[in-house]
């Protein structure tokens, strides 16, 4: 079995060193059962140093020019030669214990896809409440947090990877495609838990409550469209960081 790790990267020079160098530790949990593994950092169009890191971290590099998330982790997988696809994002932190529970998955032969609950860096207790109702839905309806995804590579290309027409909330509208799939094919959509990933709380150090009460007043008031338009998540796309 070969497994394809996959890293979107926008100008994240700050932290990529170190997740690279914790997804290269948790990659382990698959040469301890013979499996092989790859590393892959999509850069993109990033402005600072991100492409240069991803190789001095043992990455394979490619370069997305359109910035937008959906297309960094579809041209990933487009270069990626695994069996399956773990899709992680560039300011998060798995485990081997977490890649041991994806191993143990992919060997039931039930499991199409999956995702982990999530715990953030640092003591923030606001974002510790959001992360846990976050958390509980997730269980309750298989819902894929984008920071952490794994899919069997051909599931993923069948059913065309994520859209590119959206800019944020793409990681839902894939998981919706793979839980059709998976009910066509009795297999199951599954939420780790024993081993959260961790995962920056950036966004609630860089982002005001009102800004992103704001994002997600405009996605429900324009029907998702607003999710169509790089210019309205701003907090995805305007390079705080």
């Amino acid at each position: 079995m070969n497994i394809s790790v996959i890293v979107p990267a926008y100008n994240e020079e700050r932290l990529l060193g170190q997740t690279l160098e914790t997804i290269r530790k948790a990659m382990t949990a698959f040469s301890d059962v013979g499996w092989t593994s790859e590393l892959i950092v999509c850069d993109n169009n990033s402005t600072d140093r991100t492409a240069d890191l991803a190789r001095q971290g043992g990455a394979m590099v490619v370069f997305e020019s359109i910035n937008q998330i959906s297309r960094a982790r579809n041209s990933g997988a487009a270069a990626a030669t695994g069996q399956w696809l773990v899709f992680v994002d560039a300011d998060s932190q798995p485990s081997a214990e977490l890649f041991a529970d994806v191993i143990g998955q992919i060997k039931t032969e039930q499991c199409l896809a999956g995702g982990s609950t999530i715990q953030f860096d640092g003591n923030n207790p606001m974002g510790a409440r959001a992360i846990q109702s976050w958390n509980w839905l997730s269980r309750c309806f298989g819902l894929l947090a984008g920071s952490f995804i794994f899919c069997n590579a051909a599931a993923f290309r069948e059913i065309g990877g994520f859209n590119n027409e959206l800019f944020a909330s793409e990681e839902l509208d894939l998981t919706k495609r793979l839980k059709q799939l998976a009910r066509r094919r009795g297999k199951k959509i599954v939420i780790l838990d024993r081993n959260p990933l961790v995962t920056s709380a950036r966004k609630l150090q860089l982002y005001t409550p009102w800004e992103m009460l704001w994002f997600f007043a405009r996605t429900i008031v324009t029907g998702g469209r607003a999710l169509k338009r790089r210019e309205s998540c701003h907090v995805w796309y305007d390079g705080r960081r």
